[in-house]
């Protein structure tokens, strides 16, 4: 059955509203897919907030088009059955998420992204980013090397404060 002309237009505008905010958006093809392994890379990417979308490439190049960051990315990989995984929160994560699934599932091939500032990423790119650390992961390793030298005075300043108090009790019981 054919979509109308109206829920066209709705299509476009979530899309395009989707592009707008989206910091990462990563399409893929999915030819060979079940319904059901859809349905459990959905369950997955929304524990991760991804969300994952299937629309008509046309009306994804349309919402494109009506977006000043996108309308002069080029659209030549948008060809074949593609699903869209972008996230709001975090840059990695709709790669993450599609990378992690792939590897059970080796129909879903990455085609490649679009960034936040409309620049068109290719599949080793995107594969690339998929192998980068979380957020998270990322702001505990600076945390930690920021307070590594902190530990390192704390414990040297309480090694010595022990020997001095080791020392002290020794000259007492003497």
């Amino acid at each position: 059955m054919a979509i109308t002309k109206s829920k066209k237009n709705e299509l476009v505008a979530e899309v395009s509203e989707v592009f707008a905010t989206s910091k990462l958006t990563v399409f893929a093809s999915y030819n060979g897919l079940t319904v059901a392994d859809i349905q459990v890379l959905r369950r997955a990417s929304t524990d991760a907030g991804v969300t994952i979308k299937v629309v008509k490439n046309r009306l994804v190049r349309v919402a494109m088009s009506q977006n000043d960051t996108y309308k002069n990315t080029d659209t030549a990989l948008l060809t074949g059955q593609l699903l869209y995984a972008t996230s709001y929160t975090d840059e990695v994560a709709p790669a993450k998420v599609l990378a992690e699934f792939a590897k059970t599932h080796e129909a879903l091939k990455f085609i490649g992204a679009f960034g936040m500032e409309g620049e068109l990423l290719d599949a080793a790119a995107v594969t690339a980013l998929a192998s980068l650390p979380s957020k998270n992961e990322l702001i505990g390793q600076v945390v930690s090397m920021l307070l590594s030298p902190v530990n390192d005075v704390t414990n040297a300043l309480s090694g010595n404060l022990h020997a001095l108090l080791d020392g002290v009790e020794a000259k007492a019981t003497a």
